[in-house]
């Protein structure tokens, strides 16, 4: 299995401090084998991680402003989409969150990305982040306060996903999550240009020395990162995962 990085090199860019004193999760931009991609990273017992799927009405908030608006006065400190969703914004399996379990974990194959096995969970726990694969979800569920699940895995313990083709055409702007393996620190990484499922599940591998990540969509896939300015636009989303920031 690969080691975790350090924090130091998780920490390229500090923290920002906002007004209240609380540490914002930190976004950088990193080049991997010529190519462009911006990572924000999530430490347990520093950063409040969460999911963001609908409003105290039910409703599908599906962009960062609402998201925003819904814990204010704290803020956002960086939030991306989280996993694939129907039409209705709906979660595409698992999506657990505060109200309880919203969608049930699926565990079959399937057409599309999604179920391209094998494919995992990404679970928010108490103390530590896990990315773990849906059967073995299913046979022995952690212990999550959050959990959304997408697919294909990335990276399955320091290999990369075997149906992964190094040539493969298929390039589109793509986002993830990989988890250290002490469990401490989340990765979260947006491909800057169109990549294909190789070299972004290297970034993960090679440049973040994570053992395990999740993909979490393609083409739709957007960042908002206060501490870069940066607030993509596009389509109305489903789960949105990000970090709030007390006032």
């Amino acid at each position: 299995m690969m080691t975790a990085p350090s924090l130091s090199l998780a920490g390229l860019v500090a923290a920002l401090v906002l007004g209240g004193g609380m540490a914002q999760a930190a976004c950088r931009d990193l080049n991997h084998k010529s190519q462009s991609f911006t990572v924000c990273d999530a430490v347990a017992g520093r950063d409040d991680l969460r999911l963001f799927l609908n409003d105290a009405d039910g409703e599908p908030l599906g962009s960062f402003e609402r998201a925003a608006a819904s814990v204010a006065p704290a803020t956002l400190g960086f939030a991306m989409n989280a996993g694939m969703y129907h039409s209705d914004r709906s979660p595409v399996g698992l999506y657990l969150d505060h109200s309880g379990v919203v969608s049930a974990l699926v565990a079959s194959d399937g057409p599309g990305n999604f179920g391209l096995l094998p494919n995992g969970v990404f679970c928010i726990g108490v103390e530590s982040y896990s990315v773990v694969e849906t059967r073995t979800y299913a046979a022995n569920p952690p212990d999550c306060r959050f959990a959304t699940q997408s697919g294909p895995l990335l990276v399955i313990d320091g290999a990369l996903h075997p149906r992964f083709l190094p040539q493969s055409p298929s390039r589109y702007i793509r986002n993830g999550v990989g988890v250290s393996a002490d469990g401490k620190t989340a990765f979260f990484a947006i491909s800057n240009q169109a990549v294909n499922f190789t070299e972004f599940a290297g970034l993960f591998r090679d440049a973040l020395g994570t053992p395990d990540a999740l993909y979490f969509d393609g083409s739709i896939s957007r960042l908002y990162a206060s501490g870069l300015g940066r607030n993509d636009f596009g389509f109305a989303m489903g789960p949105m995962v990000g970090t709030v920031v007390a006032p």
